[in-house]
């Protein structure tokens, strides 16, 4: 089995806040991405399952894709939003925690203006009360953000988090420092894991190769171990710098010198693990 533990849906009709899709760099991907336009790649690449994640401050999107996935078999979990910083916070919750296929929650840390606020009161106590009720939190950082994550492994320790993309290294760089001493950092904290997604998009869009991925995968894989690390396409957004299909086969590559069981853990164990898939 293989999982995508990290993609995405939007439909330009929907009454969303899509204008981050309108810049010049997200032209290529203004359009709407549905749970039929994923289907192919999952059976090209021999996929049978995906985790769809957040992308709005609205919980109307939890209700549209939850509906998607009643309808669509290999959509195993939906990663949503409730307003953390809110006193709705737990009502919000308790709505969604009650649909099989609600597996997690995340917020766009990263288009926040104050790199800190994901330490602000009102919204670690949102973290608190996600914690309280064992729901999983994905951590959406910029290399900037990521010194936080030992701070809320620490002060949550019994809530599991992941690290989408890796934090978003300077990939087309080629920057290790401070980020590799950050990742195995955060890495301390045993409930904080790591998804190896969203890298071709740090990569020079038109010239990257799997080599320019190698060692920051191979950096994530000795901080987390394979039994904490996840694969995730980050589809659509991959499309503006390579096909799913480049995507997927880049980190089949660079993990082609691992096990099978290790193999088989970054490619589904670990994301049904953490976000608790019946799959």
């Amino acid at each position: 089995m293989i999982i995508d533990s990290h993609q995405h849906f939007w439909h330009l009709e929907q009454p969303f806040d899509y204008e981050w899709l309108k810049t010049n760099a997200h032209q290529p991907i203004c359009r709407s991405y549905l749970p039929a336009d994923l289907a192919p790649h999952l059976q090209e690449c021999g996929i049978q399952h995906s985790v769809f994640v957040q992308t709005q401050h609205n919980v109307e999107e939890n209700r549209w894709v939850l509906g998607l996935a009643e309808q669509h078999d290999f959509i195993a979990g939906v990663v949503g939003w409730v307003d953390l910083a809110s006193e709705e916070c737990e009502a919000q919750l308790a709505e969604f925690q009650e649909h099989p296929k609600f597996v997690g929650i995340r917020h766009v840390i990263q288009d926040e203006p104050d790199e800190d606020h994901i330490l602000r009161p009102e919204f670690l106590r949102g973290l608190k009360v996600l914690q309280k009720h064992g729901v999983p939190y994905d951590l959406l950082f910029y290399t900037q953000h990521l010194r936080h994550a030992v701070t809320l492994g620490r002060e949550l320790p019994e809530l599991p988090m992941v690290i989408d993309h890796l934090s978003k290294p300077k990939i087309a760089a080629g920057t290790m420092a401070p980020w590799a001493d950050e990742i195995k950092a955060a890495a301390q904290c045993p409930n904080i894991f790591c998804k190896l997604s969203g890298m071709v998009t740090e990569a020079d869009w038109q010239g990257w190769k799997p080599d320019d991925l190698r060692p920051y995968v191979e950096t994530a894989l000795e901080a987390f171990g394979p039994e904490r690390c996840m694969y995730g396409s980050d589809w659509p957004v991959c499309e503006l710098a390579g096909t799913y299909e480049q995507v997927f086969q880049s980190l089949d590559e660079l993990l082609s010198g691992l096990s099978d069981s290790e193999r088989q853990q970054i490619f589904a164990g670990t994301a049904r693990q953490f976000y608790s898939l019946q799959v």
